[in-house]
């Protein structure tokens, strides 16, 4: 790929704030106490949820923040296409299932992004519920997801934007959501 070649390489910062991102998806409890199916889908949708969280805190927060989460945002479809490369899709199939993912990353944060600025759980709990659970619905879940975003949200606008975008994230403990009442 010679195009590839001149790809601007991404920072460490950039780098970690990803790496934060996925490995509070991966959280083992959001697969058990939240009930997201344990499948490549489900471990995108909790990606995606996560960025979205990310991007929506830092948006207006000036240029050289938005080209930063840019860039984030350019690594984690970097990714997408890295393992969509790895486990076998073909090189022609590559970039039209990674503009489906794009579409998909813009529907959620177009769905999620409004309920959270109105502080909506049920309407969140809606959109997670379209997302996460077409097929099978998990209302407890669902709305637990839903207060786990929120709460997320609040914990992210609490933290310094030099601490965000050098990968120093604090998220809300997934654990502490099992037993919610709804």
């Amino acid at each position: 790929m010679v195009f590839g070649l001149f790809r601007r390489r991404s920072t460490e910062a950039e780098h970690e704030v990803y790496c934060e991102i996925v490995a509070q998806a991966r959280q083992p409890e959001f697969y058990t106490d939240f009930l997201v199916p344990d499948t490549i889908d489900g471990r995108f949708d909790l990606i995606v949820l996560h960025a979205v969280l990310y991007f929506r805190r830092m948006r207006g927060e000036g240029a050289k923040v938005s080209q930063f989460a840019q860039a984030v945002f350019d690594l984690f479809f970097q990714d997408m296409d890295a393992s969509l490369r790895e486990m076998g899709v073909s090189d022609t199939r590559v970039p039209k299932k990674v503009k489906v993912m794009g579409e998909a990353f813009y529907g959620r944060a177009d769905a999620y992004i409004p309920a959270i600025d109105a502080a909506d759980a049920e309407a969140l709990a809606a959109a997670v519920g379209r997302n996460l659970f077409p097929d099978n619905p998990e209302p407890m879940a669902q709305m637990r997801l839903a207060r786990y975003m929120l709460d997320a949200a609040d914990k992210l606008s609490g933290q310094a934007t030099a601490d965000l975008m050098q990968g120093k994230l604090i998220w809300p403990d997934p654990g502490a959501y099992k037993d919610l009442p709804v």
